[in-house]
């Protein structure tokens, strides 16, 4: 059996020359609570695609409500971040693509969970509950661990490091 695998999309944008990464915080009652280490790109796990940049794209849009052709800078290719690997085992796969969305207007999909554990009653929560800009320092620190990785390999490419 292969490992777990997703891909998504690490969003930025550079305001007046300073680079700014955006992450989404997951929604649901487990990470209600919590804010450093958990914070992620928009991302999502293959159906039976192969082509894992589609899977990307389809997921951003899932997670934010936009379509990620339409917040990104137009004739700017996306950059290839290569993959990290969770504790899980799960392999993400990331790109950077630079772009700008209004982290007031994302809406993400939504996910049903029994809530509380137990208790027959089910709840419907939002994948993500909040995106936001952050600088590369801040990011670094809010994201999963595994994660950061894919800040630093943007700042690499760009030559913000």
């Amino acid at each position: 059996m292969s490992a777990r695998r997703s891909s998504g999309v690490l969003l930025f944008r550079r305001p007046a020359g300073r680079l700014e990464v955006l992450l989404g915080h997951p929604g649901g009652p487990y990470f209600a609570r919590r804010d450093e280490g958990v914070w992620t790109i928009p991302k999502g796990q293959p159906d039976d695609e192969d082509d894992l940049w589609v899977v990307a794209c389809r997921e951003f849009h899932e997670e934010t409500g936009h379509d990620l052709e339409r917040c990104r800078v137009p004739g700017r290719d996306p950059i290839e971040l290569g993959s990290v690997t969770l504790a899980s085992g799960k392999v993400v796969h990331g790109w950077a693509v630079e772009g700008d969305l209004d982290p007031d207007a994302v809406r993400s999909n939504e996910f049903e969970l029994e809530w509380p554990p137990r208790s027959g009653q089910r709840s419907t929560f939002p994948e993500i509950d909040r995106v936001a800009w952050l600088p590369p320092e801040e990011a670094r620190r809010r994201s999963h661990p595994a994660q950061a990785a894919f800040i630093d390999r943007l700042e690499a490419a760009l030559g913000d490091t």
